[in-house]
């Protein structure tokens, strides 16, 4: 066969800039608010939490932004990452489509966190910072910084989500490894902890919890900051050399895609994969369907409102206009924990709003059906949060078996998933649920949304 498999890129292509979408938006996003005075935030306001370099990139409208060569040289150790042509997959299924997957797995913590993690490392180690606190769902993004906090001798404090804390023990064990100190969400080290587990000793956690908890800590201590692994607009800007390789990788092979798939959570994974080829929709050199996959566990772009909300449950950041559950909102334990969030990427939500791009929302059961059918087929073993999208590519290239369309589908595989076989142990045996998310549950959490 003469069309490669696996297509890869020389050291030497790893992008140079992180591309900003915001630079070519037909409007703004609404800006972060105050809580207190229902003012746009400034830089003063963020300055406890964030490096000024990193608060720049957050409202920067420069359309290219030059990646450090410190940063690029811990991107060496795993970027460019394969784009893959799935043919295993393509032939199990009967389909005319070509499948290709961006494998985010190869880096250091196995997904693709650390693409935003070690710049995040680098700008608060070079402004003086000794300890950066966060948050982390199933581990993906806790790993990824315990990692880059290494890699620039900082230390690192992860809250991770209750629920995933007991299903994941050994990516807890991995950021420990590297270095990091690690508490069960919520956790009785904090004020916001505390009084979650007042209310109810038994919670699960959420990443709503776990920020608060992270976020806490860090406006203690003046030698502290928070990273956060998705969400803001810097965040969604770092992971743009996914999309930047894809793109350069499709051209190499003559592909131009039909079909854009990500799964989203908090929105840097389908950022980084969609932005690039966005950008190329609206200079008109081609025409993607860009489509969203979340949990329907937790469905914020399908179920929920946009409005101004906190990013955390207790109330400790600006309030950000986002497609949202209500901040009091905590999602069944499913085990895509990465994609436990009430909220969504104010950037992605006002995009939404403006028809950029569609949102599905996909149960657990018929994404891990899909990730056990990947792994035997391409080998591969996928983390729950990529699921949901190889559930929607799946469908969609069955679709084509039937059309007979040749489309050219392209996803991001963000992450392995050998840190949760007991997931898939359950799935196989028989144990798994989904998790009916009746709207009074949401109506419940939103009747709490601030007034602004």
């Amino acid at each position: 066969m003469s069309e490669p498999t696996k297509i890869v890129l020389d050291e030497s292509r790893i992008p140079r800039n992180w591309y900003n979408v915001m630079a070519d938006l037909p409007a703004p996003p609404p800006p972060p608010l105050h809580p207190g005075t229902l003012q746009p935030v400034g830089p003063d306001d963020l300055a406890p939490l964030f490096p000024m370099e990193l608060i720049a990139q957050e409202v920067s409208s420069e359309r290219f932004i030059a990646i450090p060569e410190d940063v690029l040289d811990v991107y060496r150790l795993w970027r460019p990452t394969p784009l893959i042509r799935a043919r295993r997959l393509e032939r199990a299924l009967g389909t005319p489509a070509r499948i290709y997957y961006k494998y985010e797995g190869v880096s250091p913590a196995g997904s693709h966190k650390p693409n935003t993690a070690v710049p995040q490392a680098y700008y608060n180690a070079r402004q003086g910072i000794k300890r950066l606190t966060t948050e982390t769902g199933a581990g993906q993004w806790g790993s990824a910084l315990s990692f880059a906090c290494a890699q620039y001798g900082l230390a690192c404090e992860v809250w991770m989500v209750r629920a995933s804390y007991d299903q994941k023990p050994y990516r807890r064990s991995l950021m420990r490894v590297w270095g990091a100190t690690v508490h069960a969400s919520p956790s009785p080290v904090t004020t916001a902890g505390n009084r979650i587990l007042a209310e109810d000793p038994g919670s699960p956690g959420s990443l709503g919890i776990a920020i608060s908890e992270a976020v806490e800590v860090a406006a203690q201590h003046e030698d502290t900051r928070y990273a956060l692994g998705s969400v803001l607009n810097h965040v969604l800007l770092h992971q743009t050399v996914i999309g930047e390789e894809a793109l350069e990788q499709l051209a190499s092979v003559g592909e131009t895609p039909d079909l854009i798939v990500g799964c989203t959570g908090g929105g840097s994974n389908f950022g980084g994969l969609a932005f690039p080829f966005l950008r190329e929709k609206l200079a008109g050199r081609m025409n993607p369907v860009i489509r969203a996959v979340e949990p329907a566990a937790c469905p914020s772009f399908t179920k929920g409102v946009y409005a101004y909300d906190f990013g955390d449950t207790a109330g400790f950041t600006p309030l950000l206009k986002m497609h949202t559950l209500g901040h009091d909102f905590v999602p069944d334990p499913i085990h895509a924990g990465g994609l436990r969030y009430h909220g969504m990427s104010p950037l992605l939500s006002h995009m939404y709003e403006l028809g950029m791009f569609e949102a599905v929302s996909r149960t657990q059961t018929e994404c891990f059906e899909a990730g056990v059918r990947f792994a035997r087929t391409e080998g591969i073993v996928p983390a729950p949060e990529p699921t949901h999208a190889l559930a929607e590519t799946i469908s969609e290239a069955l679709r084509c078996k039937e059309t007979g369309e040749e489309k050219v589908i392209v996803t991001a595989l963000c992450g392995h998933g050998h840190f949760d076989l007991a997931a898939y142990d359950r799935f196989l045996g028989g144990e798994m649920e989904d998790f009916a998310l009746p709207q009074d549950r949401v109506d419940a959490a939103l009747a709490h949304l601030p007034q602004v």
